[in-house]
């Protein structure tokens, strides 16, 4: 099949949302929809020892968050479905930040119970810079929330998104019976035990059809008649060209632990949400249908099997076509490397590729010569754009608690902070390594990787640094004074980049004054 063939069939998504909205649930579901799994994990339930697909690292396992993004693959009605489920918990946002980087559209999960929260917004304004489109999915109606117009006007404002409900809710938690598909115009009514009648009721507008009347009471079909009006002239009617540029979103009610609500997400999904289209680098817009590859790294992740303690790169294939064993061009080390085991995934389970296509993300071996945001190409000096890391707030020095381990702590300190997980500088004199976060659950689960993977035990000692800010200046006479006169705040990144450390913003405008020719970065890619 031709290059643009495969493009029209890939969709490439993440799913985003706060904690708690039901996220990995409804990768889940997705996944059975499309036959990739046959049993979903009980989330719902510790006392059921299952996990979900997405959720394989044992910490996640334990706490029940998703500490990392996941990424699957499967095929459904001759689509190709990269799916990217990610960290919901604030703490792990630059995880999120970055895989946002490497899709093409996403679906955000909305509790209906408790609305838009903190991380919803913060996911939206990353959603906002990108133009990303978003479909969003309310969840949860199988229990009592909010009302289904001041869930709307709460998205529309605290989004900043026009919405267009595609169904609509009839009831919630324990009088909800189901929800009208708008478009197809049909009831899928909702049964507790089973999730959806198997097939969808055809409607008209009349109260008297005798087989709605047997599951829904004429009092509930007059009320969802009056709010199906009433949304005609609330609501934007559905534009492709205003979803895809990111400033409408369709909107879809269900109960994603009961399977409800979810095939006519999905089905409209497929239809209208986009292929791969053309990514942003240095120098110029890069085309998925461009006969040569390029793509990017957008993740690291040290041991994700922990009997051969690999190092795997998560690559978003951009343009052309990507062939195992083919020689490609590694921009920033200047050299040529090949592949010989790429893989695809279905979270911990992976499988060799041979080729794969623009919009896919593969797994790619590696023995530490790639970092986050490397670009490979097959000869073009290009450099993709919008995989930065971000200044931490939280910075800890690492102590180390058992000396005859020192090498394998080094390691996996490297290893760990080259995931993007946390961020490491050196100071120096000593060569004391401190570890900067952006939430306090990233040093549990660091410290924990490190006895678990690596054998080494290690302390977090508190620093009295608020900030991390990387520096540069044209003016290399007083960059050095400062670098030299600073000295005791300053250390360097993984690419030996000078970094401020800083004890208050006053500090950092305080500096930024006395040295009027240095600029302060809050992130990583000021070199772009």
């Amino acid at each position: 099949m031709d290059l643009k063939s495969e493009i029209k069939k890939r969709r490439t998504f993440a799913i985003i949302s706060h904690p708690d909205a039901g996220k990995t649930t409804l990768t889940e579901k997705l996944l059975l929809m499309g036959g990739a799994i046959q049993v979903a994990g009980a989330v719902k339930s510790n006392k059921i020892r299952k996990t979900t697909t997405s959720d394989f690292l044992e910490i996640e396992k334990q706490r029940g968050i998703s500490v990392a993004t996941s990424v699957m693959t499967l095929d459904y009605k001759g689509a190709k479905i990269n799916i990217l489920d990610t960290p919901g918990h604030k703490d792990f946002a630059e995880d999120t930040y970055r895989t946002l980087t490497a899709v093409d559209s996403v679906i955000l999960v909305v509790d209906s119970v408790k609305g838009v929260e903190e991380q919803t917004r913060k996911l939206m304004e990353v959603c906002r810079m990108r133009a990303t489109p978003v479909m969003i999915f309310i969840n949860k109606l199988d229990r009592v929330g909010k009302d289904p117009f001041d869930l709307l006007e709460e998205l529309e404002e605290e989004l900043k998104i026009a919405v267009c409900p595609f169904t609509w809710p009839i009831g919630s938690g324990n009088d909800f019976k189901g929800v009208y598909d708008i478009n197809n115009k049909n009831i899928q009514l909702f049964n507790p035990h089973k999730g959806a009648k198997t097939a969808p009721i055809l409607t008209t507008d009349e109260l008297d059809n005798p087989e709605l009347l047997e599951h829904i009471e004429k009092s509930s079909l007059e009320k969802l008649w009056e709010e199906l009006e009433l949304t005609k002239d609330l609501y934007e009617p559905y534009n492709e060209g205003l979803y895809r540029e990111g400033l409408l979103a369709p909107v879809f009610f269900g109960s994603a632990l009961n399977n409800f609500g979810i095939p006519e997400l999905f089905e409209t999904f497929i239809q209208i949400a986009p292929c791969p289209t053309g990514i942003k680098t240095n120098d110029r817009i890069i085309l998925p249908e461009e006969n040569k590859l390029t793509g990017f790294v957008f993740k690291i992740h040290a041991n994700l099997d922990p009997n051969h303690r690999n190092r795997l790169a998560f690559f978003r294939i951009c343009s052309g076509k990507f062939e195992r064993n083919k020689m490609y061009f590694h921009t920033r080390l200047n050299k040529r490397i090949r592949f010989a085991a790429p893989a695809s995934f279905m979270a911990n389970s992976k499988s060799l590729v041979e080729e794969a296509f623009p919009g896919d993300v593969i797994g790619l071996y590696d023995n530490g010569s790639l970092k986050i945001g490397d670009t490979l190409t097959e000869g073009e000096i290009l450099q993709f754009t919008g995989v930065p890391s971000f200044s931490p707030e939280i910075l800890r020095e690492v102590i180390n608690k058992d000396p005859l381990k020192t090498k394998q702590l080094e390691k996996g300190v490297r290893q760990l902070t080259d995931e993007g997980l946390a961020q490491l500088f050196v100071q120096q004199p000593g060569n004391k390594k401190i570890i900067g976060t952006v939430g306090e659950l990233q040093y549990d689960v660091i410290k924990y990787r490190l006895e678990a993977e690596y054998g080494a035990k290690c302390d977090f000692h508190s620093l009295p640094f608020v900030k991390a800010c990387w520096l540069s200046s044209d003016n290399k006479k007083e960059f050095e004074k400062l670098l030299q006169l600073k000295s005791h705040v300053i250390a360097y990144d993984k690419d030996d980049n000078p970094v401020f450390l800083a004890e208050s913003d006053w500090m950092i405008r305080i500096t930024k004054e006395t040295y009027p020719s240095v600029n302060f970065h809050n992130t990583s890619e000021f070199k772009n």
